[in-house]
């Protein structure tokens, strides 16, 4: 399923393709697995292979240990004891094998909560990079993405996101989101598929 297309034209040289969260940790057999995770790897695969230096992944990093994060996050650690650094193998914060290859010279930033903007980093990286535009892809649509997607409507980025490039573990909360970003955000998200953003940006 696609969207509205490119509205505000082509995508330009100063954009960047932000990567949600593709880990091992997400993967068939990890922890918190996404089901249909591998469907739209091959997608983002093509991405990052088209575009590897102006491709940057995020990962989603857990807690040390139970109750080891501040407010609701140590009661959600604690539900989630199991999936904390002390529990897991470390291999599992990893981006999964396919994409892990285009880093050097892609980016990783690593961050502790949904959104890659709360900590700092991801601004920090930006600052002075002259990047205006950023392409999503990733996981999970209504979680991780959700909150990339806000904080960058927030800065004034343009946001494309690719339809068939990003992922959920819920269909109906998934399409449920497309929704939001095509009937509310129509000024600020553009929802387009893989095919349109790989014809665009050359």
């Amino acid at each position: 399923m696609g969207g509205q297309g490119l509205v505000h034209g082509p995508i330009g040289e100063n954009s960047l393709h932000l990567c949600v969260d593709m880990q091992r940790l997400f993967a068939p057999g990890g922890p918190w697995a996404v089901p249909w995770g591998e469907r739209v790897l091959p997608a983002i695969e093509e991405l990052a292979a088209r575009h590897p230096r102006r491709t940057l992944f995020t990962r989603f990093i857990p807690a040390d240990g139970p109750g080891e994060a501040p407010g609701m996050w140590a009661r959600y650690y604690r539900r989630w004891a199991d999936v904390t650094l002390a529990n897991i193998d470390a291999g599992l914060i990893e981006l999964m094998p396919a994409l892990a290859r285009f880093v050097p010279p892609a980016k990783t930033l690593d961050k502790r909560v949904y959104s890659p903007w709360t900590e700092g980093r991801l601004d920090a990286l930006l600052e002075g990079s002259q990047v205006d535009t950023l392409v999503i892809t990733g996981g999970e649509t209504d979680v991780c993405v959700l909150a990339t997607v806000l904080g960058a409507v927030d800065r004034g980025f343009r946001v494309i996101l690719v339809t068939d490039a990003i992922c959920s573990s819920e269909d109906r909360t998934h399409d449920a989101l497309l929704e939001l970003y095509r009937t509310r955000f129509t000024e600020q998200v553009e929802t387009v598929t893989m095919g349109e953003v790989l014809e665009a940006w050359r």
